[in-house]
């Protein structure tokens, strides 16, 4: 999809519904609509803090190249979405410990 066609609120049917911020940090971080596609259709989902984030990592890539897909591209890649389906932001982050839900209470 190119930057006049979501600018203007035209998009694919096939594509997630992106943010305005979402959009600026795709084309500011190198990550293209394909990517977000694999992550929201291959990536694990976790709720947290309200939202709704998918991500890629060496859990995904392993499982699916059994498979016969290489999501090795994607590793690290997660996308954050609001309870509607919104993708709100996107970004590369290979460590997903905030990602885990802690059933017991930090140590101070």
């Amino acid at each position: 999809m190119n930057v006049a066609m979501q600018q203007n609120g035209i998009r694919d049917a096939s594509e997630p519904p992106l943010s305005r911020h979402a959009w600026e940090r795709m084309c500011g971080r190198g990550i293209p609509p394909a990517a977000v596609e694999a992550v929201l259709e291959y990536g694990r989902k976790v709720h947290i803090r309200g939202a709704a984030i998918h991500a890629i990592g060496r859990k995904e890539v392993a499982y699916y190249r059994q498979l016969g897909r290489d999501l090795s591209a994607f590793e690290g890649l997660q996308i954050v979405c609001s309870p509607e389906g919104l993708v709100i932001t996107t970004y590369r982050n290979h460590d997903f410990n905030g990602l885990r839900r802690d059933s017991r209470r930090r140590r101070r």
